[in-house]
This record gives C-alpha cells, sequence and structure tokens, in this order.
C-alpha cells in the first residue's frame, strides 16, 4: 500500500537511494547489481535497525553508510511513524562500497522502510521476507521498546541491541525482553549502557591484577561512583558486576545501596550525579587508607586507573569508552562473543532496578 508524502519523508529521497515497490525489493536489488559488474556485494549478517523516531531512516543510512566499511552486511532500516493512523509502506534500496585495495568495489545492500498505520503483522512479515537466510540477524532497537518486540520477532533475532539508558522505565523494558524471548534461549542481549562502562571495569580488574590491590580487596569497605544524570543505568550495572564478581550480598538499607563481603565486612555505597560529566565520571573502591580509583574528566579521551596508600601511588591512563550510538554497535559487533557477562550480572542489575522502583 502506497503512501502519500509524509512530513518527515519527502516525496523525493535520493539519500535512501531508489524507492521501488515492496513486491520489487529483491528484483530491483538483482538488477542494481547488474549494472555494476566490478562491485562485490559482501555480507556477513542480517543488520536489522529499528526506529520510531521520526527522521530515523536519513540518520540510519549516514550510520549505515560508516560502519559497512569495517562490518559488512545486509541492512535493512525501519522507520515507523505511530501517529498516522493509515497504513502505508514505502522502501528504497541502495548500497554502500568502498574500495578494497584501492581498486573493486566492496558494496554492502541496504533496504529503507517506512512505514505507518497498524504494523506489527506488516513489518514482521515485510522484515523477514528480506533477510538473507544463511545469515544471522542482528537487530538494533533504537529508542523505547513498544508492541512491535513480540516473542514471534524475537524468536529469529539472533543478537538483539538496545540502549536501555534511553527508556523511561528499565526495569519495565528488561521484562518486555524477557517476555518476548522465551523461546530464544539463545538470545544475545546487548546493552549500549553496559558497554560504556568497558574501560572502567577492565580498569579495575587491572588494578587488581597489582599484589597490594589484591591483599586490600576482602578489606573493601565503600564504595563510591559519580554518573551522568542520563546514565544510571550504566552506574547500576557496574555496581552489579562488582557485588557479583565480588561475592558481595546485599545489606538493607532505607533506600539506596549497601552490602557484606564474605568475610562480613560491611560495605557502604555512594552514587552521585553530574550532569557536565561523561556516562561515568568516577569509580572509587576504599578500604581504609587504601583506594582504587578509575576517572574521567569530561572532553578527556582518556580513563585514569590509580592505586592509592600510604607511601605509594601509581597511575595509568588507557582509552576512554564510546559514547556515540553507532561507535558502540560497531565495538560490540567487534567484539561478538555470547556477552555471557552481561548475562551473569543482569539478575542482579535487575533486583536493583526493582528495589529503587
Amino acid at each position: 500500500m502506497n503512501a502519500s508524502p509524509s512530513p518527515f519523508i519527502p516525496a523525493s529521497c535520493p539519500e535512501l537511494g531508489l524507492e521501488v515497490p515492496v513486491a520489487a525489493i529483491d528484483k530491483e536489488l538483482r538488477k542494481l547489481w547488474e549494472q555494476d559488474e566490478a562491485s562485490t556485494n559482501a555480507s556477513l549478517m542480517n543488520l536489522v535497525v529499528y526506529s520510531e523516531k521520526h527522521g530515523a531512516l536519513f540518520e540510519n543510512s549516514a550510520i549505515i553508510r560508516d560502519l559497512t566499511r569495517e562490518h559488512a552486511c545486509r541492512a535493512i532500516l525501519v522507520e515507523i511513524d505511530r501517529d498516522e493512523a493509515t497504513p502505508s509502506i514505502r522502501a528504497w534500496i541502495t548500497a554502500h562500497c568502498h574500495l578494497a585495495h584501492g581498486r573493486k568495489s566492496v558494496c554492502c545492500e541496504q533496504i529503507a522502510l517506512f512505514l505507518t498505520g497498524r504494523v506489527t503483522g506488516r513489518f514482521r512479515n515485510t522484515v523477514f521476507a528480506h533477510l538473507n537466510s544463511d545469515l544471522p540477524l542482528v537487530f538494533w532497537w533504537q529508542g523505547e521498546l513498544s508492541e512491535i518486540l513480540t516473542e514471534r520477532l524475537v524468536a529469529v533475532v539472533d543478537r538483539l541491541i538496545v540502549d536501555s539508558s534511553s527508556w523511561a522505565d528499565p526495569a519495565a523494558g528488561f521484562r518486555r525482553i524477557e517476555e518476548a524471548s522465551k523461546s530464544n534461549n539463545d538470545l544475545i542481549l546487548q546493552d549500549h549502557a553496559w558497554t560504556r562502562t568497558w574501560q572502567f571495569r577492565v580498569g579495575i580488574a587491572s588494578i587488581f591484577d597489582d599484589p597490594g590491590a589484591q591483599r586490600a580487596l576482602p578489606q573493601i569497605d565503600a564504595v563510591e561512583i559519580v554518573h551522568h544524570p542520563a546514565h544510571r543505568n550504566s552506574c547500576l550495572q557496574v555496581l552489579a558486576w562488582l557485588a557479583v564478581q565480588a561475592g558481595w550480598k546485599d545489606r538493607a538499607t532505607r533506600g539506596g545501596f549497601a552490602f557484606v563481603s564474605p568475610a562480613g565486612h560491611e560495605i557502604a555505597v555512594t552514587l552521585r550525579t553530574d550532569a557536565d560529566g561523561p556516562p561515568l565520571s568516577s569509580l572509587i573502591l576504599r578500604a581504609g587508607e587504601k583506594s582504587a580509583e578509575i576517572t574521567q574528566q569530561a572532553g578527556s579521551p582518556h580513563v585514569q586507573r590509580c592505586i592509592r596508600a600510604p607511601g605509594y601511588e601509581a597511575c595509568s591512563l588507557s582509552p576512554c569508552d564510546p559514547s556515540l550510538p553507532e561507535e558502540l554497535v560497531a565495538r560490540q559487533l567487534a567484539r561478538g562473543g555470547k556477552n555471557s557477562l552481561f548475562l551473569k550480572i543482569l539478575p542482579r542489575f535487575r533486583e536493583m532496578l526493582e528495589n529503587a522502583g
């Protein structure tokens, strides 16, 4: 069903490629490759990028153009206008090509879809019909989750990428994913909020390679984390990671968080916000007069790691984590894997979300 031009999607969209009837997408893609014998079609996965944000198709097409330099895929971009009740669908095809060895072009296909009206069944069927069935499906969901995320959809997804920091109710969001993934025990879940904390977690782990820091680990009595107000989930995920990895148990408090170590030591937790800082500004573990500190200043390209004790100090620098969504996705695709550590801490993190209300 064709659509009249949307105020957000003009009648002519050369940025998205060639507009084609939905039923003719595969035929027109074949024509696209027949026209350029110098190009090689490269694809290692299906990458679906879903958004309900107005204008997302144009933003995501630019992202895919850069992303395909390192990650060959068949990209299917989807934008849904939930405000328009009349059912319609428009489609465009293009290829993002990059030079290989200075001569031959290596190209990745892109299909862009714009839908309006009630779309649950139409969306699923349209996307499924244009997947490369021999390749895994990576589904990047942008923004708040909705009823489009069904069990039938998630059943065919290999890797689901989300950003829980963008959700108004993260606890409800993870409950929705759990419900939708009941028939897919192999689903790999990746959260931008978790990926943003990589260097902080690596920093803490590397600090405790130091023998002095290892000896102080059982004596930790305080955890202090400073985070941006919009990135509370990153803060709580790091806190859950610390608790799970160190074997700390929750201690009842009036609001906030506190733990008890395996040795019976009480561990106070202080969480503060800094609206001018990066997602995480600092993570400090204290054991009496000793401390392990990971800090990042606003605008700094580095994370600083320090061990401090009476008469002793050792510091080092490491690159900071990426912050842009496209950089985070590129990092997640490059690492691959089962994301088993995130799955390990996820139950504890969700408990924290539920307890915090």
